[in-house]
């Protein structure tokens, strides 16, 4: 009898079957171009987006530094108008949340509708282009770069909002450095009447340094920091995406930001006592600052008097300029624009 050997073959692949194993590798090609690029081609999208819908485009000046910077040279990028209108100036200045893109990126569109924006990168923000080798880490020094920035692109007038930290900067340019150029004032959630050493107080309350606070170098960092600065912060936030906006945002410079940070919790805006500015100033806070309480928002419209008005944002935090974005673009719009359309209504 002749005896017949099977041999028993590996099943082939199906159609389903090469299919499956090809969408599993788009995926994770797919999950490893987020892992290196995510928040880079966010950063991209955001500077096209300036350039082709708001019409605004960076420009890097240097600065003149006076005796106090020791000569050093400075160097600070705005994103400034494309094209000369008849909108009357606006400068908008930063936190230390991220560079005046990130910032601004609910506010800028519509803004840009009724007023001709500058928007700086403050010293030590962005990506290395706002710069100095001055040892200089005040509030004073960063409103006289912001003040001498304006006046090399030639705008006489303007008006400031700041939020945060730039609302200290915001306060000290319409105190001082500004002070005969700058119109009204808009500032945000910003503990510029806090007394220097209660703003020390409030640091040393916290569980973590104020630089571990604010620049963040781990993913629970970072996630620590957008919890405590939104009310209603994003429900996803893996790893890799909070790893990538790290190495974008708070890697560079990040010694020079600490710097800035221990400066403004020993000094404030530099000023004591704080002075009362005779400029219109709108006050805005978010009802759930978990950064600045309210309260500092309070004793600032107590402190500036009837010049002052102060509005509080609903179901918004620290960050109110993105959870409450329509509602503060409503009362800038508003509070600023009805000095040249006639006499301030009650908003």
């Amino acid at each position: 009898m002749r005896t017949t050997t099977t041999k028993h073959l590996p099943p082939q692949p199906g159609a389903s079957t090469t299919v499956m194993a090809l969408l599993s590798l788009s995926l994770l090609l797919l999950r490893l171009l987020l892992r290196l690029r995510l928040a880079a081609f966010r950063d991209a999208a955001l500077s096209l987006n300036l350039l082709a819908r708001v019409r605004l485009r960076p420009v890097l000046l240097r600065l003149p530094c006076g005796p106090d910077g020791g000569g050093a040279a400075t160097m600070v990028r705005v994103w400034c108008p494309a094209a000369a209108s008849s909108k009357p100036p606006l400068l908008l200045l930063h936190g230390f949340g991220g560079d005046a893109k990130w910032t601004w990126a609910r506010n800028l569109p519509s803004l840009a509708r009724g007023f001709h924006v500058y928007a700086p990168d403050l010293l030590f923000f962005g990506a290395h282009s706002s710069r100095s080798a001055s040892p200089l880490r005040s509030v004073a020094f960063q409103a006289r770069c912001a003040a001498d920035a304006m006046r090399l692109l030639g705008v006489r007038r303007y008006d400031v909002a700041g939020i945060s930290y730039g609302g200290f900067v915001a306060y000290r340019m319409a105190a001082v450095e500004a002070r005969d150029q700058v119109g009204r004032v808009v500032v945000m959630t910003s503990g510029v009447a806090a007394a220097p050493g209660e703003m020390r107080e409030m640091a040393d309350r916290e569980d973590r340094t104020v630089e571990e606070a604010l620049l963040p170098e781990t993913a629970e960092g970072l996630r620590f920091l957008v919890r405590r600065s939104m009310h209603r912060p994003p429900p996803w936030m893996p790893d890799f995406v909070l790893h990538d906006f790290i190495q974008l945002m708070c890697v560079n410079q990040r010694k020079e930001r600490a710097e800035l940070l221990q400066d403004l919790i020993k000094n404030g805006a530099g000023m004591d006592p704080l002075p009362v500015l005779t400029q219109e100033t709108l006050i805005i806070w978010g009802d759930k600052d978990r950064v600045f309480p309210v309260d500092l928002g309070y004793r600032l419209h107590r402190h500036l008097g009837e010049k002052s008005r102060l509005e509080i944002v609903k179901d918004a935090g620290h960050a109110l300029q993105l959870e409450g974005a329509s509602e503060v673009n409503r009362l800038i719009k508003s509070f600023l624009l009805d000095e040249r359309n006639g006499p301030a209504r009650k908003l």
